[in-house]
């Protein structure tokens, strides 16, 4: 029934709407499928970097990892995501905008002293699969072992190596505990290098204080580097100069040695001509003794008889004699 303005109404049927025409439906139809085609077309594609894995999962459960370049799956049942194979790191103590974060870098030392220390976190995934599946968030829990196996090292040692001599050696320690405990965990992480980036004490005075003493052991090093170096250019002098006097000692002793042996076998030739002409070698002895001790001493001989004197060279009286 319809009902008019003027109140007059009629049981008649309201006229119904146009039918579309068979053309407009058939096109739309047509527009439809295109765009379906075209959706399952980009989603049947996909395309992987060098440095990706893709892990494709059907109907939400992993079933294989993809290397680089263009790749086929199946559309609407299975779906990619793309993991980076770079290596990746994140901050400790600090934030990459410069700001600090004292709750992460204070620590205590085994001495029980403070010290802020910065590390930076290098990682790589190596089993897409376990990252993506085995763990929600495999990256927090990579974050809390490097705090707490930082943590227990750091106060494990002095401040004084915290912040000068062991650096190299408290890296080591937390990286091995790190990858042996990530091992375990089994999340597809693996930890590639952990890094001190900055150690300091928390107050300027204190930081003052150990600015002086690594600046006293600067100064040490070099004192005992600078008396290394002459100790080396003198020893090799003073060894030089002892073998010389070692030798010339030597030669001294040899020297004395047969001067000594030459008097003796001298004194030998002596005795074995005393033994024979006893008288006549003590007068040769006398003569040359007194030459040598009044070389220029002349001889007279005096004839009591006759009282005539006679002056001889003592040289000559003394060859004359040992001759005769």
């Amino acid at each position: 029934m319809i009902f008019y303005k003027d109140g007059s109404y009629s049981s008649g049927a309201a006229p119904g709407p146009k039918p579309l025409k068979r053309p407009v439906m058939k096109t739309v139809l047509t527009i439809v499928v295109v765009i379906l085609l075209i959706v399952t077309a980009l989603d049947s594609f996909y395309t992987l970097k060098e440095d990706q894995y893709g892990v494709i999962t059907t109907f939400g459960k992993p079933s294989m990892v993809t290397t680089s370049g263009l790749k086929l799956k199946i559309p609407y049942i299975q779906d990619v995501t793309k993991v980076s194979k770079t290596i990746q790191g994140f901050p400790l103590g600090y934030r990459n905008d410069g700001s600090g974060a004292e709750d992460e870098s204070l620590m205590i030392t085994y001495d029980y002293n403070f010290v802020n220390v910065d590390f930076y976190v290098e990682y790589r995934i190596t089993d897409p699969v376990k990252y993506l599946y085995n763990s929600e968030q495999p990256l927090d829990i990579l974050r809390m072992l490097c705090q707490s196996y930082i943590r227990d090292t750091i106060g494990l040692y002095d401040v004084d190596s915290v912040i000068t001599t062991g650096k190299s050696e408290i890296q080591a320690a937390i990286k091995q505990k790190v990858v042996t405990r990530l091992e375990g965990e089994d999340i597809g992480l693996q930890l590639t290098n952990i890094t001190i980036q900055d150690a300091e004490p928390p107050t300027e005075e204190v930081q003052q204080a150990f600015t002086a003493v690594e600046t006293a052991k600067q100064s040490a090093d070099t004192a005992v580097n600078n008396a290394r170096k002459y100790a080396n250019e003198v020893i090799p002098a003073a060894n030089a100069d002892a073998d010389q006097i070692i030798k010339s000692a030597e030669g001294y002793k040899e020297s004395k040695i047969n001067e000594a042996n030459g008097q003796a076998a001298r004194f030998q030739e002596l005795f074995n001509e005393y033994e024979k002409y006893p008288l006549i070698t003590k007068q040769r002895l006398f003569y040359e003794a007194m030459e040598n001790i009044l070389p220029d001493m002349k001889l007279y001989i005096i004839d009591k008889n006759s009282g005539v004197q006679t002056a001889l060279p003592l040289e000559q009286f003394a060859t004359v004699n040992m001759g005769g």
